[in-house]
């Protein structure tokens, strides 16, 4: 193919998002009038002022990728705008008063995205700031715990306050050391990579990241006594050093140390001990009505009562789950839109998670590789370990489900994280029409 031709591709894949984009907007759009029929039987009055909103953030969003990042792949916002559509429309049905406020953190969300792709040109830009971006990631994720400033909050402290204001830091330090991850391991994967007898074991002095990782997450358990943080931090760096040396003996002592670090937590903090009562015994009849217990078996009992296809959008009873627009928003939809609703919003994130791993694949340098790899880990991990709690597979941990679930915090960080995948995949493409203008 000549260089001539890669503008086609480039315009192409401007349709194509744009198309997706439409798909996404009239979703959102629909969910939110369903609503409004379900819970009142008329379509809500604000739905003029809702789809104006909506269709400028959306397009504000779409045109930011058009212009900044025009080789970028198509399908990552559109994805992520149906998903955060759709979780405004069920922050509507469950939660009416905090509809607005979410709106609001979802135009922000926008306004961070483009603001990223703006100053973020080039992702070479950040493997530059090695140790800089590290230190302020260490920084955020620690800043709960500074007193006076951070507070706790059902039994974990992750939350910051500045005068009215309150935050998660951990949201965006957790991004931070994604990309300090990327940068070290990129400069010493073949280093790391250099294993010793017959399974390829890591030398004694390679163990030193992996060792460290696994301190650094226990010190967030240990100082903000939450798991799901803990986890997820370590979880991603064990899937990152994997992925920098090939080798499957640091994805195994990674796991045997993930598990000790679970353990460790559990035997120290009474409300880990607590959560895991709740999930092996939820649905025993004395336990059936106790406030923790019953969230989990009221999530159980939405799931099944949705069945195929749910009770209509406004039908169900979700509020009967205490944290339903939290913790619990999956059960809600399970309830409402049945297991096509769910199957639905798997098969978004999976495309989301997919798109984002390929980005990792396609990129030829080890940096745009690892930053790829470690950013979509992050979602698809918060994705697992909700849908995972709620199902009852796992212990449940206070993770939002990604665009979703309540909260502004976690929607601007997955907003952060889906333009540093844009910014990649924009990346990737520069790269082959490079190639193949040289060729």
């Amino acid at each position: 193919m000549s260089a001539a031709a890669v503008p086609d591709g480039v315009a192409r894949r401007a349709r194509n998002g744009l198309g997706l984009l439409i798909v996404a907007y009239a979703i959102s759009l629909l969910a939110y009038g369903l609503v409004g029929l379900g819970r009142r039987g008329k379509v809500p009055g604000d739905l003029g002022p809702y789809a104006v909103a909506l269709g400028v953030a959306f397009v504000g969003g779409w045109l930011a990728v058009r212009f900044m990042a025009r080789r970028a792949d198509p399908v990552l916002f559109p994805t992520a705008a149906v998903l955060a559509g759709l979780g405004l429309a069920l922050l509507y049905r469950l939660r009416p008063t905090v509809a607005g406020e979410q709106a609001t953190w979802l135009i922000l969300g926008v306004i961070t995205f483009v603001v990223v792709l703006f100053v973020i040109r080039d992702d070479r830009q950040l493997d530059g700031y090695t140790y800089t971006i590290g230190l302020v990631g260490l920084i955020l994720l620690l800043l709960p715990i500074v007193p006076g400033l951070g507070f706790e909050e059902n039994g974990a402290r992750l939350w910051i306050s500045v005068g009215a204001f309150s935050f998660q830091p951990a949201e965006f330090g957790r991004i931070l050391i994604v990309i300090f991850l990327a940068s070290y391991l990129a400069g010493r994967r073949e280093l790391l990579a250099a294993g010793v007898g017959r399974f390829g074991l890591p030398r004694a002095k390679d163990l030193g990241p992996l060792l460290l990782a696994w301190g650094a997450s226990l010190g967030v358990l240990f100082l903000e006594r939450d798991m799901g943080a803990s986890l997820l931090l370590f979880g991603v760096f064990v899937v990152m050093i994997w992925v920098a040396t090939g080798r499957w003996s640091y994805l195994v002592i990674g796991i045997a140390l993930l598990a000790l670090g679970a353990w460790l937590g559990y035997v120290a903090f009474d409300h880990v001990q607590t959560r895991v009562d709740f999930w092996l015994r939820a649905l025993e009849p004395d336990r059936v009505h106790d406030f923790g217990y019953g969230q989990l078996a009221q999530s159980w009992f939405a799931l099944a009562s949705g069945g195929i296809v749910g009770t209509g959008i406004g039908q169900g009873s979700p509020d009967l789950i205490p944290f339903v627009a939290s913790d619990f928003i999956f059960s809600a939809i399970g309830e409402e839109l049945g297991l096509l609703g769910t199957t639905a919003v798997l098969l978004l994130y999976l495309i989301l998670i997919g798109r984002g791993l390929r980005v990792g694949i396609e990129r030829q340098d080890s940096f745009g590789k690892l930053l790829a790899v470690g950013l979509t880990t992050i979602v698809a991990l918060q994705t697992f370990v909700i849908v995972g709690g709620v199902t009852r597979l796992i212990p449940l941990t206070g993770l939002p489900l990604p665009l979703v679930s309540y909260g502004g915090t976690s929607r601007i960080a997955t907003f952060i994280i889906l333009a540093l995948l844009v910014r990649l995949s924009a990346g990737r493409w520069d790269g082959i029409r490079q190639r193949k203008e040289a060729s």
